[in-house]
């Protein structure tokens, strides 16, 4: 089985609602997503989740709604994608995200992902306003239904746990849309900046149909902006919007897996740096922290410097959605003061993996195809080093073994 994929077919854009609705549509369990958002203690909203249809396409659509403490119309106005807010809501900053965020009993990783969304946003909003990140006050995506959206948003790629995530090019919308600061063209100033290097296009309707919200999802997720090929669909789902337009306003989205038969190919990036001033001991720190953050490989190379001084040669291969990220460590963890940065065509063999039992225990077995045969296999290093501690007998002596027993079945 190749990897898998979650791929966003943004051809009417995407919003936070749009989104929820199409992860719940591809699978997602409505009650684990409705139990890890009561984790964040905020108790002024209720999600409604209904099927329905735009144009004759039927999916799910999710209302996140705000608990009003009066009817009075006057005290509420429409959000761009359908939800209501409070005119006089407060709006919170990077710090107050934060703290609901920490504060909450969610795993780890979607505190994370969450966390880079809101960061990610404050980015865009200091650059606009000319302010420091700390000073940029959230409004529509500081009020619960976006926190919401964006905090759910992380909880359901985590469920599903795909190992790449791919998108489309961007439907923006046209026309105007009302902000906080004014009325402007389409796209809004954050959703332009969040979506800077990403490919986009617009006019197909007179209405913003993505919002800054489905901006930060694609920016802070999606590790490669590419056409729908060399995959093979298991699901297609879809998220549907507020609005009644000329195209249908629904989000696709696919779950998919790679066609591997003659090894998978995909863009990667290769990272590096020359160091010849840090104490060797911290290398196996540095690598540990890039391999927990992503990395697909990390190795050293021993190189001669200017002045013939011995130096190492850091590098580090990755995929493009992991290179800023990595790219940080290098610079924060290291002593370079550098980082140069190459794209690579990466291909791949296709994996699979077994278990066997040995006289030693059970060993998982990593076999490479090639063409629909099968190339090579061997056993796991980290399995026979588990048993070679557990027997007390050297750690070569189980490898070759296990790899004359795989040999001799194959």
């Amino acid at each position: 089985m190749g990897k898998t994929i979650l791929y966003y077919d943004c051809f009417s854009g995407i919003s936070g609602d749009m989104h929820l609705g199409a992860m719940l549509d591809l699978g997602v369990d409505p009650e684990h997503l409705l139990g890890q958002l009561r984790k964040l203690k905020l108790e002024e909203y209720e999600i409604r989740i209904s099927k329905d249809q735009k144009q004759g396409i039927s999916g799910t659509r999710v209302d996140v709604i705000l608990l009003q403490e009066t009817d009075s119309h006057d005290q509420t106005h429409q959000h761009e994608n359908g939800h209501k807010h409070e005119q006089g809501h407060e709006h919170r900053n990077l710090a107050d995200i934060r703290k609901i965020i920490n504060d909450s009993t969610l795993d780890l990783q979607v505190k994370e992902r969450s966390l880079k969304m809101f960061e990610k946003l404050a980015e865009a909003e200091a650059k606009i306003h000319g302010k420091s990140i700390d000073e940029v006050h959230f409004h529509e995506v500081g009020a619960v239904d976006s926190i919401v959206d964006i905090v759910g948003a992380a909880i359901c790629i985590e469920y599903l746990k795909p190992d790449r995530i791919m998108a489309s090019e961007v439907e923006l919308g046209g026309g105007f849309v009302v902000c906080e600061h004014g009325t402007f063209p389409v796209p809004a100033p954050a959703t332009a900046e969040i979506l800077t290097g990403i490919p986009v296009r617009s006019g197909a309707v007179r209405f913003e149909t993505t919002t800054p919200t489905g901006a930060l999802i694609l920016a802070c997720n999606v590790d490669e902006f590419t056409p729908l090929r060399g995959m093979k669909i298991r699901k297609t789902a879809y998220g549907i919007g507020h609005k009644d337009l000329e195209i249908p306003n629904v989000l696709r989205v696919y779950l998919a897996e790679t066609i591997e038969n003659e090894g998978s190919r995909e863009k990667a990036w290769i990272l590096e740096c020359n160091i010849d001033d840090m104490n060797p001991e911290m290398y196996g720190y540095v690598m540990d922290t890039l391999f927990a953050q992503g990395a697909d490989d990390v190795f050293i190379t021993p190189i001669i410097m200017k002045k013939a001084r011995p130096a190492s040669k850091l590098s580090v291969l990755c995929p493009a959605g992991k290179k800023a990220q990595l790219t940080e460590v290098l610079l924060t963890q290291t002593t370079s003061l550098g980082v140069r940065a190459s794209e690579v065509d990466k291909t791949m063999l296709q994996r699979e993996y077994s278990k066997i039992q040995t006289r030693y225990g059970e060993v998982t077995i990593k076999t490479a195809i090639y063409r629909g045969q099968k190339l090579k296999s061997k056993p796991e290093y980290e399995d026979c080093a588990r048993l070679a501690r557990e027997h007390g007998v050297p750690v070569q002596q189980i490898y070759q073994e296990i790899s004359g027993l795989v040999n001799k079945e194959g």
